[in-house]
This record gives C-alpha cells, structure tokens and sequence, in this order.
C-alpha cells in the first residue's frame, strides 16, 4: 500500500450545515474502495481567485490522507467525478510531512 493525499474542493452551496455529512460520506467512500483513512483536516471555505463559472465562486477545502493501492486511486478519481458535492479533486503521493501531521490537528 502507498500512502496518499487527497485535497478534495467541496461544493456546499446553501449546504453549509451538511459539511460534515459530506466528509462523513467521502470517508466511507474511501473505506468501501479499501483505503485506509489516517487523517481528515478540515480548512476553511475560501473564495476562487479564479473561478470557472458564476454559480461556483468557492468551496471547502478538506485535506485526507489515506493508505490505498496504486490501482484503487483512478477508480477513486472516476467515482468522485460523478459527486455534485465534490467540485474538484487533487490526489497526489503523500510526503513526509503531510504524513506526520498530528491528530490534534485533524480533529479541527
């Protein structure tokens, strides 16, 4: 297994109160696909500097960090795709420091 990290940009517009429901759903999506989550940090809702379309100025940027297959992760990319809630989706091999954020801060 290899270790990941994944910034995934949600689209909660009018939602806001049903963020944690989503985070709750992306983890059990990453669980049933056979990765093992380690870390969820929450960040803020920040605004595009350039944003794609009107309807979409900005999201909410959760950062997880997860042991997965290497062929478990394209299948990741197309499942994500088909979400409304997730605008976009970064996945990208973990570092040694994102690896060691501690749990403190994850809990934010």
């Amino acid at each position: 297994m290899k270790k990941y990290e994944g910034l995934f940009i949600l689209n909660l517009a009018g939602r806001e109160d049903s963020l944690k429901d989503v985070i709750d759903r992306v983890t059990a999506e990453l669980t049933s696909a056979g990765c093992q989550v380690e870390n969820v940090q929450k960040m803020d809702r920040r605004t595009f500097a350039r944003a794609a379309s009107k309807k979409v100025t900005g999201g909410y940027y959760v950062n997880f960090i997860f042991n997965a297959e290497t062929s478990v992760v394209p299948q990741l990319r197309n499942r994500f795709l088909l979400d409304q809630d997730v605008y976009r989706l970064l996945v990208t091999t973990a570092s040694a420091t994102s690896a060691a954020l501690p749990a403190a801060a994850a809990a934010n």
